[in-house]
């Protein structure tokens, strides 16, 4: 298990059960980057391989 798994599964046990759509997630993600610039790229790469996700499925 890698040190970000810790993380992820809080965020399982926490919220876990809740659908939350696209944009407020996009917007989460904006308010982290604004309190902490130095984490800008790797958001940036992240969100990037979100949205294209679907690409490598038909590529």
């Amino acid at each position: 298990m890698y040190f970000t798994d810790r993380g992820i599964e809080e965020l399982v046990e926490r919220r876990g059960e809740e659908q939350v759509s696209v944009e407020w997630l996009a917007e989460r993600l904006r308010d982290f980057v604004d309190l902490n610039p130095e984490f800008e790229t790797p958001i940036e790469r992240f969100s990037t391989w979100l949205a294209r996700l679907d690409d490598e499925d038909e590529g």
